[in-house]
């Protein structure tokens, strides 16, 4: 049950990070605070991928606490990094990031990958 709730908190903490930079994109300036505050009382999209973000924070958070519980923190903390490459992949396929695909941060994703392979792999002599 810890590697589920493991896996719940990094699905869920990227598509927070994924609908808050969305929902930032499309609000105003946050140096226009007035206007910035206005639009907060609205019901419109951006609000509600704000809204959807923060509370996707709110229950990773959760999650993570009862991953902690069951899991080995070794086991646990390295899988925080997949989020690093589903928030990176989600940026590059989803409309209106418009983040560019850069040859150097598929090589900085491929390395991480690399070293979740290495921390999961069983050596020789485990006892898994």
């Amino acid at each position: 049950m810890g590697w589920l709730f493991a896996f719940c908190s990094v699905l869920l903490v990227s598509a927070a990070q994924l609908l808050l930079k969305w929902a930032m994109v499309q609000l105003p300036p946050l140096g226009q605070t007035g206007l910035f505050v206005d639009t907060l009382f609205t019901l419109s999209w951006p609000v509600l991928a704000l809204s959807g973000g923060l509370v996707a924070y709110g229950v990773s958070m959760l999650c993570w606490v009862l991953a902690l519980q069951r899991l080995p923190l070794s086991q646990a903390y390295p899988l925080l990094s997949l989020s690093y490459l589903l928030v990176w992949l989600g940026a590059l396929w989803l409309p209106g990031l418009n983040e560019p695909f850069l040859w150097g941060k598929l090589a900085g994703a491929l390395l991480i990958l690399g070293g979740l392979l290495l921390i999961f792999s069983p050596g020789k002599n485990s006892r898994r």
